[in-house]
């Protein structure tokens, strides 16, 4: 016998470890949600344990689904029991919904650590209590050693949408201003440098955050918002090339409007990246009436996952389901979708 084996069969004696049985549905299953779930997540809703959650709700719903596999499952500025929150609460905001309830599930390899569960769990913790959100049903199972990475989360989450708001892709009209929410590249660049063991002289942490309350306040401050998304895989470039074949129109942007950080530009150099097409876990894309632009910009600078937010340019009629940037020597090149995958497992 190798010494991690050995080293696994002491841990799992001493209950340190995730054990095949903890997924049976016997004691230790019902040992793993009293003592590693239920202290965490605990609500009223939550607590009564059935097999589905009852909750009421009334009006127009928002509903979403994500699951996360990121890796490394820790990383500066997060982990993935934060990203799977921030996640999923952000897609219900990128709808002009108010977040209410989430379901977690995860899929939970043989011999991962207890400790570090415990560690996910209260990240989870205190991201659903800044998010103002509960989870209220879930699930878990576990996985032979070597047929997962660690642990691998779902979450879904159910959102209701005020009156009077309407939100989509293709609702992007000529003249509308495009806002950013703040610096681009972060999460994306952090999960990399992470993976690799890169140092830079400027650290790097992900931007990962709930949104919901940003968005909130720009709706308070104007309810002519065309179009929202939140910029993940394929980073600020995919989400402009969605929003103009989605509204079928053109976009041009600025490019030494856009915000980035120093240290992830000179990283992004470093590694032959565009800045542009990496991913993000805290920021958002907004598509806004023109007479209303400067107005939500204000709201947005206002709130700390808005203080970088910048106007990067504006919805044309001129070269409809293209994106253009104009560069900061002058000449403008077109602004493509991400071809391929940049950085894979980045959330």
């Amino acid at each position: 016998m190798n010494n991690s084996y050995l080293s696994f069969h002491d841990r799992a004696r001493k209950n340190e470890v995730i054990l095949l049985a903890h997924g049976s549905g016997g004691k230790l299953s019902h040992d793993l949600v009293e003592k590693k779930f239920l202290p965490f997540l605990a609500n009223p809703v939550l607590n009564k344990l059935d097999d589905s959650a009852i909750f009421e709700a009334s009006g127009h719903l928002a509903f979403t689904t994500d699951s996360y596999v990121v890796n490394p499952i820790f990383f500066p500025g997060g982990d993935i029991g934060k990203l799977a929150v921030c996640g999923t609460v952000n897609d219900l905001a990128m709808s002009g919904a108010t977040p209410l309830y989430l379901s977690l599930s995860a899929i939970i390899e043989e011999g991962f650590p207890l400790g570090e569960l415990e560690q996910i769990m209260q990240s989870i913790k205190a991201t659903t209590e800044e998010a103002e959100v509960k989870i209220i049903t879930g699930d878990t199972k576990v996985v032979n050693r070597g047929q997962a990475d660690k642990i691998f989360i779902n979450t879904s989450g159910i959102g209701i949408i005020p009156p009077g708001i309407d939100i989509a892709g293709a609702n992007a009209k000529t003249g509308d201003k495009v806002i950013l929410s703040g610096t681009i590249g972060d999460h994306g660049i952090a999960i990399m440098s992470q993976r690799e063991g890169l140092k830079f002289s400027i650290p790097i942490g992900s931007d990962c955050c709930p949104l919901s309350k940003l968005v909130s306040e720009m709706l308070d401050a104007s309810p002519i918002i065309h179009c929202l998304r939140d910029p993940t895989r394929g980073g600020l470039a995919t989400t402009l090339n969605e929003f103009a074949r989605q509204s079928n129109v053109g976009i041009v942007i600025e490019e030494d409007k856009v915000p980035i950080k120093e240290g992830v530009r000179a990283a992004c150099e470093l590694l032959g990246f565009d800045p542009i097409y990496v991913a993000n876990e805290g920021k958002l894309v907004a598509i806004v009436d023109p007479c209303e632009a400067e107005k939500v910009l204000v709201r947005m600078r206002q709130n700390k996952y808005g203080k970088d937010a910048a106007i990067i340019g504006e919805v044309v009629n001129d070269h409809p389901r293209r994106v253009i940037m104009k560069t900061k020597l002058g000449p403008s090149r077109i602004v493509d979708m991400l071809s391929g995958e940049l950085l894979p497992r980045i959330c």
